[in-house]
């Protein structure tokens, strides 16, 4: 297992800047203890939590800047709806969350191979249009991300030793 650390001036200073800045140094952390990002050839090298932490970051990032869909295409499907990512969000207390991804999860296997296709921009666009499925779970995400966010800072704060080591 890979040694991650977090400086306690920095976890202090992150706690008081709010839940967002918390959350990002453990997700940090965790990626630079691996060189950056997390690989086929790294994972191994973290334990369950930071790998869910991780693909927390991602499925944030992707769906609040362009939703279920954006994720899908940008090849994220196999990562967060192919691996227990929705059973350990359950164990995290994040019930809601992980009906949310159990949910895409069946859309993924529906649609992913058609949204996953290359294409262009325009396409992209399109592809919006094509799979109105996935808008009432980015409205989702949307509505509840502030909460999810809060529950993983709360799960990262009480479990801190499951995440990295403060020095």
């Amino acid at each position: 297992m890979k040694q991650v650390t977090v400086n306690d001036a920095t976890l202090r200073q992150s706690a008081a800047e709010g839940m967002d800045a918390f959350v990002a140094v453990f997700v940090q952390a965790v990626k630079q203890a691996i060189g950056g990002e997390l690989s086929a050839q790294n994972m191994n090298e973290l334990n369950s939590d930071q790998i869910t932490l991780l693909a927390w970051d991602v499925l944030h990032a992707e769906v609040m800047d362009g939703g279920f869909v954006q994720l899908i295409h940008n090849g994220y499907g196999p990562f967060i709806f192919h691996n227990p990512f929705a059973k350990a969000l359950k164990l995290w207390g994040l019930h809601d969350l992980s009906k949310l991804v159990y949910d895409g999860h069946r859309l993924y296997d529906q649609y992913g191979r058609q949204i996953e296709r290359d294409c262009t921009d325009d396409e992209f666009m399109a592809l919006f249009e094509q799979f109105p499925e996935f808008d009432d779970m980015d409205d989702a995400f949307v509505d509840k991300e502030e909460e999810w966010t809060e529950q993983i800072a709360r799960y990262l704060d009480e479990h801190i030793d499951r995440f990295a080591t403060i020095v």
